[in-house]
């Protein structure tokens, strides 16, 4: 893949549909600014697509399903097993975030860019790039060609979202290790030590957190990615989900669709796309703070603010899920009543 691809046309923010949009805001007759960052997040879509009447249906979920080596060192708490369970559960609509999507009216498609001995399955769309990655504490977890081809995979896919007629993209993850896969890169991202990046994830003990810790810094010295170029970071100790979620958020900024991001493992695929592509964070909207230590670093890198602070780290996109019916909620008033329908005079901005 060349250079150019991680880089695609990205159009710029549209300002006259941001400030139509805010002016909408202006109009509604409530308290100005009271529904806080939601007038905020509904404006950048605006900007986004061009559009200040703005819909959020039909919207799909996006869960890139793959394995990680570095699971062989005792860094989580289940087997790798559990990954094609989960990615056939999703299928099945029985998953964590498969019953939250039934409930925000949300598509979930479950794709395999890498789950480890998966023969297939009804319902899971097959996107293989290579059967797991390799153990970042022994060596890369894959090729650059690899990385790229999972990249150019989520990329191609947010493309045929948008083709189809979706209006609003969220992404997830399911993978067993991916939550130290996250942290290795975004040590090598953000020059952050392995300790302050590295947390429980989805449970262990405290001599699993020690072993955690210990694979990050064994894979970054081990491997020596490059901070300053997010594919060699990815190809050395990301993984195939990680890589595949970049290129979501990549495709989808080239098509004007907004992407609403879940936790920890999405923000540092989001922060590998703004490194690659800075235009692409107009696309960006978050969902919530996740409970990892990297959580909230990711955020403040990419200079977004959550809507969301419960202490979550489910994964699957359970959280970009969580944050749907509040978005539905601030759509419903952003095209209500009206100052001049209540035949009252708006509120004015105080100086």
């Amino acid at each position: 893949m060349k250079s150019d691809d991680f880089r695609p046309a990205i159009p710029a923010p549209d300002e006259g549909a941001r400030a139509r949009a805010q002016a909408r805001w202006a109009q509604i007759a409530k308290p100005l600014g009271s529904l806080g960052a939601l007038e905020g997040h509904l404006c950048r879509i605006a900007a986004l697509t061009g559009e200040e009447t703005i819909s959020l249906t039909p919207r799909t979920l996006l869960v890139f399903c793959a394995d990680n080596g570095v699971v062989a060192q005792g860094v989580t708490q289940t087997g790798s097993e559990v990954t094609a369970r989960v990615a056939r559960a999703l299928a099945a609509g029985i998953s964590t975030a498969s019953r939250m999507a039934a409930v925000a009216g949300c598509r979930v498609l479950p794709v395999d860019v890498g789950i480890r001995d998966f023969a297939g399955e009804g319902g899971v769309l097959p996107r293989r790039v290579k059967n797991g990655t390799g153990d970042i504490t022994r060596g890369p977890a894959m090729t650059r060609d690899e990385a790229e081809r999972a990249i150019r995979t989520g990329a191609e896919l947010a493309g045929q979202m948008a083709a189809e007629g979706c209006r609003l993209l969220l992404i997830g993850e399911m993978g067993i290790g991916n939550t130290t896969t996250t942290a290795a890169v975004t040590a090598a991202l953000l020059g952050a030590p392995p300790r302050a990046v590295t947390g429980r994830g989805a449970g262990l003990s405290s001599a699993g957190l020690g072993r955690k810790v210990a694979a990050v810094e064994r894979a970054l010295a081990v491997n020596q990615p490059d901070g300053g170029d997010p594919v060699d970071v990815l190809s050395k100790v990301g993984g195939l989900d990680l890589a595949a979620l970049t290129g979501a958020i990549l495709g989808a900024a080239a098509r004007r669709l907004p992407v609403l991001l879940d936790g920890v493992i999405t923000a540092a695929a989001a922060l590998c796309a703004v490194r690659l592509c800075p235009a692409a964070g107009a696309a960006l909207l978050p969902s919530h703070q996740s409970a990892e230590p990297a959580g909230r670093m990711l955020l403040d890198a990419l200079g977004l603010e959550p809507l969301i602070q419960a202490g979550m780290r489910v994964g699957e996109g359970a959280g970009a899920l969580a944050a749907l019916p509040l978005y539905d909620m601030a759509l419903a008033v952003y095209g209500g009543t009206t100052f001049a329908d209540l035949a009252m005079p708006a509120y004015e901005e105080l100086t």
